[in-house]
């Protein structure tokens, strides 16, 4: 019997997961997905926006899939640094199917980026999801202006969380923090940026229509930015996602300037140079008016101007980091595989493989993870023949414990998801995330 472990519970390890048991090439696979936290779904939970409950939903699909009955969650159980060895993980499972993503954010690399009040846009995301190692508060006091940098879907996210009114976002799993946070939240400008034209932009229509359809928000668009992307007068020749979006931004630029007491404004052609102080915190952007260099990129044209703001969030783009243990390449920001085994100096590695962000880099949506997985599940059946000729020393879970750990399993998750129920009825709303890790813990230890 072929004993694997998936490290990573979001959509790449959860995927990987179906593929081992949902098949019948290997007969009675049984798999033990590890995540560092307690709660299972990775960035479905952590990184999905809680105004898309359609998108979040996603972890009944994931749910089903963790309680197969050769699945085992396995969670508070940390994999490299200061964790279980990857060494020891590769004596207690036949093979380890690798799935932590990328895990932290590309920088700008100007100057002030480091000013309070600039943040990572997955700071703030982690904030608003109640991620239990996110920074506590802090990213709206005092902001009458917001810039958010990128023009991505977690750009648009960002941008429409900041202008949510607190009716929109009480019936989400906000935690109670944040929702209070963003109710007396006194920002009224926000101004998302991008450095080239909205032919590039990486958002989806679906996420950038959203904006559209804010209560009490008007949308500002240059016509005379937009016009300088060399696609815009003829949109015919684009794949049909960035003709929509040029579409879109097209009409809005083109309108009468509607009310509200919000604004957003769509820049683009713009470069991030330098974030200026105020009082000893950000109190401006400094761009530089860039423009199509012809060959897909932008040149810069020597033109400047600020653009005021209290709060800055950088979207600019995941990174994957090292896992000890395991090869990485520096450049690529993932570890070096082929058709997702783990390469060393080269040549396979018998038993290591990689799925999701850590494999491919990260790009793609939610539903990428399944074809990507897909084909690692396919290499590791291929090789199962010679990886459970190895005996194991027992069942994993005994020695982890053996070892001082002990991981929260499906009934303390369950746990945790009625201690959220429970404090969202204390509270008169629905489900409200538990936002640290010490309430997490204590509700899986007492509840399971």
């Amino acid at each position: 019997m072929l004993q694997v472990a998936v490290v990573g519970s979001g959509p790449s390890g959860v995927y990987t997961a179906q593929g081992l048991v949902q098949q019948d090439r290997v007969p009675g696979v049984r798999v033990d997905v590890l995540d560092r936290l307690p709660c299972p779904y990775g960035l479905v939970r952590y990184g999905v926006a809680p105004d898309h409950e359609k998108i979040k939903s996603l972890q009944g699909t994931l749910r089903t899939v963790l309680e197969h009955e050769r699945v085992r969650f396995l969670g508070d159980v940390l994999v490299g640094t200061d964790g279980l060895p990857a060494a020891r993980l590769q004596e207690l499972y036949h093979a380890v199917v690798y799935c932590v993503g990328a895990a932290t954010d590309r920088h700008l690399g100007v100057p002030g980026e480091d000013l309070p009040g600039s943040w990572s846009a997955t700071e703030f995301v982690s904030w608003y999801s109640a991620h239990p190692d996110a920074a506590a508060d802090g990213f709206v006091r005092g902001t009458r202006a917001a810039v958010v940098i990128g023009v991505g879907n977690v750009a648009v996210d960002v941008t429409r969380i900041l202008a949510r009114g607190v009716a929109e976002l009480s019936p989400t799993d906000m935690p109670q923090a944040a929702l209070a946070a963003l109710a007396d939240s006194r920002v009224r400008a926000i101004t998302m940026v991008g450095r080239r034209g909205p032919s590039q932009a990486r958002f989806t229509t679906k996420e950038l229509r959203e904006l559209g359809t804010l209560p009490d928000t008007r949308i500002e668009v240059d016509p005379a930015e937009l016009a300088l992307d060399p696609a815009y007068a003829d949109p015919s020749s684009l794949p049909a996602a960035q003709r929509r979006n040029v579409e879109v931004l097209r009409g809005w630029a083109e309108r009468p300037p509607a009310g509200g007491s919000r604004r957003i404004s769509l820049r683009f052609f713009l470069r991030p140079t330098e974030l200026l102080a105020d009082g000893g915190r950000v109190g401006a952007v400094r761009f530089e008016r860039t423009l199509p260099d012809g060959r897909g990129g932008v040149t810069g044209t020597g033109r400047y101007e600020d653009i005021e703001a209290q709060l800055v969030l950088r979207s600019v783009g995941y990174r994957g980091v090292p896992l000890e243990g395991l090869p990485f390449d520096e450049e690529q920001a993932t570890v070096p595989h082929l058709a997702g085994r783990v390469l060393r100096d080269g040549s396979v590695a018998p038993g290591e493989y990689v799925a999701g962000w850590i494999k491919r880099g990260p790009t793609g949506v939610i539903g990428t993870n399944r074809p990507c997985a897909k084909e690692t599940v396919a290499s590791l059946l291929a090789d199962a023949p010679a990886l459970a000729r190895r005996a194991l020393p027992g069942d994993p879970l005994t020695a982890l414990r053996a070892s001082g750990l002990r991981p929260v399993e499906w009934a303390g998750w369950q746990a945790i998801e009625r201690a959220e129920a429970a404090l969202g009825a204390s509270l008169g709303r629905r489900v409200v995330k538990l936002p640290d890790w010490p309430s997490l813990m204590r509700a899986a230890r007492d509840g399971a």
